[in-house]
């Protein structure tokens, strides 16, 4: 996995990520009372898809056209939460200069939340790598209760755990370059846990090793959260030579149906984004949460 996500953006793990992201923002919003959504890894802010494609030293095909693309001139009928992110991805595109019929530009997790965040809401953003928190500081530097941080992602959720609002939606989207990340994750989300028990964390991972999955979520179970579910997209079977068949989203601490409105989701993006036979959706309890 590349550090820097310009050739990836956009691509069917973006659509899945962003799509119950924005789900997670607005059950959030649902309560008056404002939250932090903080950004562990949050990347550069606004990918120009167009520079993707030319701007590759490897000569590789840009990841978008089977992500993004296969939804741009889609009108009606989509899931609430799909069609915000939809919208919400075309206006980032209009207002960076986008031309029809696109898409050209593409927004990464902070510029959706910007995008759809309250005036009561706040947003931390941390990027370690120079060059990319450079990117994100033009891209939303200066906006109203916007902070922007060049450090380790890890080290924010004890920065910023528990904040004022007494809520927070925090996304752990690591580049998973390191040998150790799913451990590193685990240790951030024990942390996260210990600061803040009801806060949601949300935490991206790749499938490309099933095993390497498994032995993480089996972690997270060990970690006894009080809640915990496991959202899985697949574009492909287990025989495809594929390297990335597919991505997960862990959410601890789902806000009030949340599981239902991720099995809408997915369903719905499982055939749209299929690239082999195979492709599948998964939602289920790692952890479930007590009756309310």
């Amino acid at each position: 996995m590349n550090y820097r996500h310009h050739f990836h953006a956009g691509n069917f793990a973006d659509v899945m990520k962003h799509a119950l992201l924005v789900a997670l923002l607005r059950a959030l919003q649902k309560k008056p009372k404002g939250f932090l959504y903080l950004d562990t890894h949050a990347g550069r802010g606004g990918y120009d898809l167009a520079a993707a494609a030319t701007g590759d030293s490897l000569g590789r095909t840009p990841e978008w056209p089977d992500g993004i693309g296969r939804l741009w001139q889609t009108v009606g009928g989509l899931p609430e939460a799909v069609a915000t992110y939809l919208e919400t991805v075309r206006e980032f595109d209009r207002r960076s200069g986008g031309i029809d019929p696109g898409p050209r530009f593409y927004p990464g997790s902070p510029a959706i939340a910007q995008a759809l965040a309250r005036p009561v809401d706040r947003l931390a953003c941390c990027e370690l790598h120079p060059a990319e928190c450079a990117a994100l500081r033009h891209e939303l530097g200066g906006l109203p209760r916007v902070t922007i941080q060049g450090l380790d992602g890890y080290a924010a959720l004890r920065a910023w755990l528990p904040p004022p609002e007494r809520r927070a939606l925090v996304l752990i989207d690591p580049p998973f370059e390191a040998q150790d990340e799913f451990a590193r994750i685990a240790a951030s989300l024990r942390e996260g846990l210990r600061r803040m028990p009801a806060a949601v964390f949300a935490v991206w991972y790749p499938l490309t090793v099933r095993a390497r999955a498994d032995d993480f979520l089996a972690e997270v179970r060990l970690l006894a959260p009080p809640a915990a579910l496991g959202c899985e997209l697949t574009v492909a079977g287990d025989g495809s030579a594929l390297k990335l068949k597919g991505c997960g989203l862990l959410v601890v601490n789902p806000p009030w149906q949340f599981e239902a409105e991720a099995v809408t989701i997915l369903d719905f993006l499982a055939p749209v984004l299929r690239r082999e036979p195979g492709a599948s959706a998964w939602v289920d309890w790692l952890v479930r949460e007590s009756p309310r």
